[in-house]
């Protein structure tokens, strides 16, 4: 997936249900821009330089793959969702949802219709202190002095009162507390590697992934499947074997669950396909020699995606090595994935099709690939 970014957006309302309209926009947040990483306390203050009822006012941090621009394009179509009006007249005035970006990383923008870091944020009150809890360290690009910093010397003395409600994190929904262990597997250009990375990122697992680039064996396997199948195979058995030992043996104290990009029994679907029968015999032996020990995945993901779909992935990422992968070769190891997973009766696995899903730019499949693998139902 795309690096992701922080945002830090401020969200003020003075109108109607002032508490709901901050609980979804940020709901409309999380699913349009991306994962809420660290929601503030919500505060009370007075309506500044107008008169109106209290505001209530918190910040957010936010991981997100878009750009600024699309990012704020993205607030106005919330704000506007939620019921907010055009402005009637000059000057300030009550409004249902006010969504603000503060900072975007350390990015300093001057543009007709936006301007990061927020010009006037540095001067309010009721944007640093609850940008404190979550972005005290942050450095502001243009003054160089911290939010800590910054709200030492705040010149606006007006009063905020804390809250004692909080918003809830939408994030909350996909739980993946009932795993230690989750491995997602596909075929070739299935986009395993994207999803288990944005799980990672969103979900605090520590991270695996198959060091296949670095196999010196796969471009001469492209080329000459036959010649090199046998050498192929077993090059990925000892470092498959060795990486997922080291992974699975080394406790993070500070990750949730393990998510990988592949499992080790992908070997015996490859080699099968590639081997001749003799050599697929020896090779199952020596296998199950050396794996009848290692942990299994207590969540096996199959993403599914047809052929077509397959090649244009492949194509996209444009790894010379893999532009001669014929539509039988990935016919046959969807095949050879789906009669493995038939057969497995100790894995709890989900087939998934994500035949006619965009999970890696899309939020929208992202967010369903998500419920189809935390539901129980899915």
């Amino acid at each position: 997936m795309t690096d992701q970014k922080t945002v830090y957006i401020a969200l003020g309302s003075n109108k109607g249900d002032k508490f709901k309209n901050l609980q979804n926009a940020i709901d409309a947040v999380f699913a349009h821009i991306g994962n809420i990483v660290s929601i503030a306390k919500v505060y009370q203050s007075k309506a500044l330089g107008f008169d109106g009822d209290d505001f209530l006012n918190t910040c957010i941090a936010v991981k997100t793959t878009l750009k600024p621009k699309k990012v704020l394009s993205n607030l106005l179509q919330i704000e506007k969702k939620l019921g907010r009006t055009p402005k009637e007249g000059e000057g300030y005035e009550s409004r249902i949802i006010d969504l603000d970006i503060i900072f975007f990383e350390d990015e300093i923008i001057e543009d007709k219709n936006l301007i990061i870091p927020h010009p006037e944020a540095h001067k309010r009150r009721f944007v640093l202190e609850p940008l404190q809890l979550i972005a005290g360290n942050i450095i502001h690009p243009m003054l160089q002095q911290s939010v800590d910093d910054l709200l030492s010397i705040c010149e606006d003395n007006s009063r905020l009162e804390p809250i004692k409600i909080w918003l809830k994190n939408p994030n909350k929904q996909f739980s993946f507390s009932k795993h230690n262990y989750i491995a997602i597997e596909g075929n070739i250009g299935a986009g395993k590697t994207s999803l288990a990375t944005q799980i990672s990122d969103d979900f605090n697992a520590k991270l695996v992934l198959e060091r296949f680039a670095d196999n010196p064996f796969l471009p001469k396997f492209y080329k000459e499947p036959q010649r090199y199948a046998f050498t192929l195979e077993m090059s990925f058995l000892a470092d498959r074997y060795q990486q997922i030992t080291d992974d699975l043996g080394q406790l993070d104290l500070f990750k949730d669950f393990i998510v990988s990009d592949y499992d080790v029994f992908k070997s015996l679907i490859f080699s099968k396909i590639t081997l001749q029968p003799d050599e697929f015999k020896l090779y199952r032996k020596l296998f199950y020699l050396m794996y009848k020990d290692i942990a299994k995945p207590d969540l096996y993901i199959y993403l599914y995606q047809n052929t077509k779909r397959l090649q244009e992935n492949i194509k996209k990422r444009g790894r010379k090595y893999e532009s001669e992968i014929e539509d039988d070769y990935l016919d046959k190891i969807n095949a050879g994935y789906l009669d493995f997973l038939k057969s497995q009766t100790e894995f709890n696995v989900k087939i998934i099709d994500v035949s006619d899903k965009d999970f890696v730019k899309n939020r929208a499949d992202y967010l369903w690939l998500l419920d189809q693998i935390c539901n129980d139902e899915a």
